[in-house]
């Protein structure tokens, strides 16, 4: 059985970048994450504690962004690290990571890394 939770477009503000002006300025970001999971038992049961509890994402998705890198590839495996260190239930976890308007001199909307790691075929 495959369950998928997901919390989409955590919206953050932070200061990564290799140029020294996004450490000093900042600058908006977005993160998702997608958890695959089996939330049989919390569906029958009603109780959080046999699930993924979505405030504990947040929370270590907002620590890592807190944390300056100069590249979101960085920061971005930390947040994958820290979810498959922290969270029971996890079977596997994909987190992508958006910089909304970047610096790179031409009109671009945003650039975005994803990273999955776990089994996502069973």
């Amino acid at each position: 059985m495959k369950h998928l939770i997901e919390i989409n477009s955590i919206k953050l503000y932070a200061f990564h970048g290799c140029l020294e002006e996004e450490a000093r300025i900042g600058g908006h970001y977005t993160v998702d994450v997608c958890m695959k999971t089996n939330f049989s038992k919390a569906a029958a049961s009603d109780e959080l504690s046999e699930t993924i509890d979505y405030v504990q994402v947040n929370q270590i998705v907002t620590e890592e962004m807190a944390i300056r890198s100069k590249l979101i590839e960085h920061v971005g495996q930390r947040i994958v690290n820290r979810l498959q260190q922290e969270l029971q239930h996890l079977d596997a976890v994909r987190v992508k990571v958006v910089k909304i308007s970047p610096p790179i001199n031409g009109d671009v909307q945003n650039v975005a890394i994803i990273i999955e790691e776990g089994n996502w075929t069973s």
